[in-house]
């Protein structure tokens, strides 16, 4: 293909890094681009140059996460990098005092910078080869440079025929620019994160929590791209997000996403940066489905909230039991400082049917709990433990908002890994945040049967989400006793109970894997849904049966919650080795009759005293 006139002209423009640097003088701030549109080639003459006047230098960076640039050299030539952001790269040399950080909410960043309390007198960006209208793109990274270009009183344009061309705020007319040069490396690739069986667990959690037409808040690390597989089959998904990457262009790929339901950019997925392989830059080129804007509009609070079901999903290093959080800190760290977290996180507080979701895995690379009693020595603190909704490990996933500390503890202990559960358990006590009389089972946590979660919808569309019986499930196992009638009361326990006390409940909840299993229906929102059924087994110390009983609240019998949960029951047990069941049933409690009757090949009943004394044996050709 021959080249345009537009072309040729550029090119003639394009000089030597070295004569661009002749007109930096002493005590500049210059400005860079960050992450993969980071231009390498500038910041390297630069740091290479032994031009005199190339000395006492400002180079301002949002987030320091590219790889031109060299911490132990920029001090060793008496350069000093400010940036917003102490993740990755710069975190240590922040510590040991060799770069600045600013303090500041992302979403702040460009009125610092317009203000002129952040002077900028050159800027240094990355773009894309102009096309046939003279404009260049500014490619994967937006966040503040047209801002900076502005201010800049000399601007410098590195041009790099491998920058994917995107849309949105990124246009940037040949005028702007004081001088051209060529990219001498392609742009900075970031390969795919490895996905472990602990973060892919953890993903599931967090894709259980995520409803269709949801909009979302992605990162990246190995909670992101396990958690993209698992939102493939979600309908009308938004991406809101600081970052897009190669997880999120599978799953639009996937068709999951359409931005359809969003309120700002509807019908694109919105985000500051792009960070990946080259994979996802092939794609990201000339794509109208994504779209760019500055941090002014991908950071701000109110303009997140606007999108109805924001969910924020933030990676968390440690959660105390009180639901207080440490952050990351450290190389391979982005968007986790407390100021960066924090404008997401209101913005999911004010989205209607918003939430935010800290993930995290219940152990470090090391082996280190990280549910602890206390982050109090830990750095990078988010301490609004008030506003913490939900968070998830491995083992499931804790809800925390309008509960007490007591029930915020033992749902995180339940999230904990089971083998810090004990000591976790005991500093509770200690501290009088749980009862000093709570049970606890030791072994039962690593025999917890996660296999049997499920969710099936019920005659009326009643959805409702079956798992097995937690010791956290008390207030809530307490709070369906209560709404029975004293006639249901006395159906399911053969007399009139008025209380259930902690006493008395804690021993329904808290179980010994071995010799019961119990199984909880949830209805209501994810999450934050409230315990409507549960069904046990007991097994029989003489005979290879098990005792079962049910129950369902009132509100929601008869429609096949109880048959199902029996089967439940009944595939689980045959697993076990157990050959039947045993019952005692009210001869007045026809529903509970009717359940068994209807679930079982086989119903032995012998009626003695108004009470049904039922032996349901298993066929054997299904006893495993």
């Amino acid at each position: 293909m021959m080249k345009t006139a537009l072309s040729k002209s550029w090119e003639k423009r394009i000089v030597k890094p070295e004569e661009m640097l002749r007109k930096i003088k002493p005590g500049m701030n210059i400005f860079l681009g960050t992450g993969a549109a980071e231009p390498r080639t500038l910041v390297r003459r630069l740091l290479d140059s032994t031009n005199y006047d190339l000395q006492d230098l400002e180079l301002t960076q949002l987030v320091s996460f590219g790889d031109a640039i060299c911490v132990e050299e920029i001090c060793y030539l008496n350069y000093r990098l400010k940036t917003f952001f102490a993740g990755w790269v710069t975190s240590e040399a922040i510590t040991a005092g060799r770069i600045d950080l600013i303090p500041s909410r992302f979403s702040m960043v460009p009125r610092l910078i317009d203000s002129g309390l952040i002077h900028i007198d050159v800027a240094f960006v990355q773009v894309t080869p102009p096309n046939d209208a003279g404009y260049c793109s500014l490619g994967v990274a937006v966040d503040v440079a047209r801002l900076a270009m502005e201010k800049a009183g000399l601007v410098v344009g590195e041009i790099n025929d491998k920058m994917p061309f995107t849309y949105g705020d990124t246009f940037v007319p040949l005028s702007e620019f004081d001088f051209l040069v060529r990219a001498e490396y392609p742009p900075h690739y970031f390969e795919r994160w490895p996905v472990t069986d602990v973060f892919d667990k953890a993903a599931q959690h967090v894709a259980s929590l995520i409803d269709h037409r949801s909009c979302i808040g992605f990162s990246i690390g190995p909670l992101f791209d396990a958690l993209a597989p698992y939102l493939t089959e979600k309908k009308h998904l938004g991406i809101h997000s600081p970052f897009f990457t190669d997880a999120l262009m599978d799953l639009v790929n996937s068709g999951a996403v359409t931005n359809r339901y969003k309120e700002l950019y509807r019908g694109k997925s919105l985000a500051s940066y792009a960070l990946g392989t080259k994979e996802l830059f092939d794609w990201l080129d000339h794509n109208p489905l994504v779209e760019f804007q500055g941090i002014d509009k991908v950071y701000n609070p109110l303009q997140i909230g606007r999108n109805p079901q924001f969910i924020a999903i933030l990676s968390a290093r440690k959660v105390d039991l009180s639901g207080k959080i440490a952050l990351h800190i450290g190389k391979g760290n982005v968007a986790t400082g407390p100021a960066e977290v924090m404008d997401f996180f209101s913005g999911a507080q004010i989205s209607p049917g918003g939430r935010c979701i800290f993930a995290l895995s219940s152990r470090n690379i090391e082996g280190e709990p990280n549910i602890v009693f206390s982050i109090n020595q830990f750095p990078n603190r988010f301490s609004l433990h008030e506003s913490v909704d939900m968070i998830v490990t491995e083992y499931g996933f804790a809800s925390l908002t309008g509960h007490s500390l007591r029930e915020r503890a033992q749902a995180l202990i339940d999230i904990a890994h089971p083998d810090d559960r004990p000591e976790l358990m005991e500093q509770a006590k200690k501290a009088r945040i749980i009862y000093a009389d709570q049970i606890f089972i030791p072994g039962s946590a690593s025999l917890y049967p996660e296999d049997i979660t499920t969710e099936q919808t019920f005659k009326g569309g009643v959805n409702v989400r079956f798992r097995a019986t937690k010791p956290s499930d008390e207030e809530e196992m307490r709070r369906l006793f209560y709404r029975f009638s004293e006639k249901g009361m006395y159906e399911r326990f053969f007399g009139r109970i008025r209380t259930m006390p902690h006493s008395k409940m804690q021993v329904y909840t808290n179980l010994d894997w071995n010799q019961v299993m119990s199984i909880v229906g949830i209805a209501g929102v994810r999450g934050k849904g409230r315990i409507i059924a549960e069904a046990r087994y007991i097994r029989e110390k003489h005979r290879p049966y098990a005792e079962v009983a049910f129950l369902v609240d009132e509100a929601y019998q008869g429609i096949g919650i109880g048959s199902y949960m029996y089967k439940l029951l009944m595939k689980h047990a045959k697993e076990k080795g157990i050959q039947g069941f045993s019952a005692d049933v009210l001869f007045s409690n026809t529903s509970m009759m009717k359940v068994f009757k209807k679930s079982a090949d086989r119903v032995n009943a012998r009626l003695e005293n108004g009470v049904y004394e039922l032996t349901i044996p298993f066929e054997p050709s299904t006893i495993p």
